[in-house]
């Protein structure tokens, strides 16, 4: 099997683990009347389920309700088993846009029986990436503006700021409870807004000024 890759600034950088935080803004919390958690929320999706924003996606058979969820995702350049939230940034080795695909029906199937959430959340495609940036290209961390469009229409709208856990603070986390590793990208959660996608959508995601990138859910 291919090792998968991410592109940072045009160079070819390849992906270890996908780690994803859920429930990381209030409004998002509320929109699915779900509880706030009390340390971030992780879980993880397999590489075979990694995809470019420059390919067709198919979406799976399975379901008949699979939602977009737009985040920032943040590519870790190095090994680390211990570090502070004053030098959680210093890691980061790219910045990128990215869509956490969630099977909702079956999401809602296996929370109702307490099961591990792996075929909602980890089928092939539904982790999508644009290329990424590097750290210079975004001006504030605590602040960084991102969107998501369908057909035109925004539908998400979102900025770091709003975050229950900050992008540091999901890096220390993460650090103290699995150890992060090089190759490592983080989906940092997502805002209120999400929704379902159909074959033939044509979407758009902006990171800043620094992201502009378009990708399309195959017929």
């Amino acid at each position: 099997m291919t090792t998968p890759h991410i592109l940072l600034n045009q160079a070819i950088k390849p992906v270890q683990n996908i780690f994803c935080i859920g429930r990381n803004y209030a409004k998002h919390i509320a929109e699915l009347n779900n509880a706030t958690p009390s340390e971030p929320l992780v879980f993880l999706k397999p590489t075979s389920s990694l995809a470019h924003c420059d390919q067709p996606i198919q979406l799976p058979t399975f379901s008949e309700d699979i939602h977009y969820e737009t985040e920032i995702v943040l590519y870790i350049k190095e090994n680390c088993d211990q570090i502070s939230k004053e030098e959680a940034l210093s890691i980061i080795g790219g910045y990128g846009i990215g869509l956490d695909l969630t099977a909702r029906d079956i999401q809602s199937q296996i929370k109702a029986k307490g099961e591990p959430w792996t075929k909602c959340k980890g089928f092939r495609n539904a982790a999508i990436v644009s290329d990424f940036v590097t750290p210079s290209a975004i001006s504030n961390v605590d602040n960084i503006h991102f969107s998501f469009k369908q057909n035109g229409i925004l539908k998400q709208q979102g900025e770091s700021a709003l975050m229950l856990y900050s992008i540091a603070d999901i890096i220390v986390y993460l650090v103290e409870t699995y150890g992060l590793t090089e190759g490592d990208l983080i989906y940092t959660g997502t805002p209120e807004g999400v929704g379902q996608l159909a074959p033939g959508d044509q979407l758009e995601m902006t990171l800043e000024s620094a992201i502009q990138t378009t990708l399309t859910i195959a017929k």
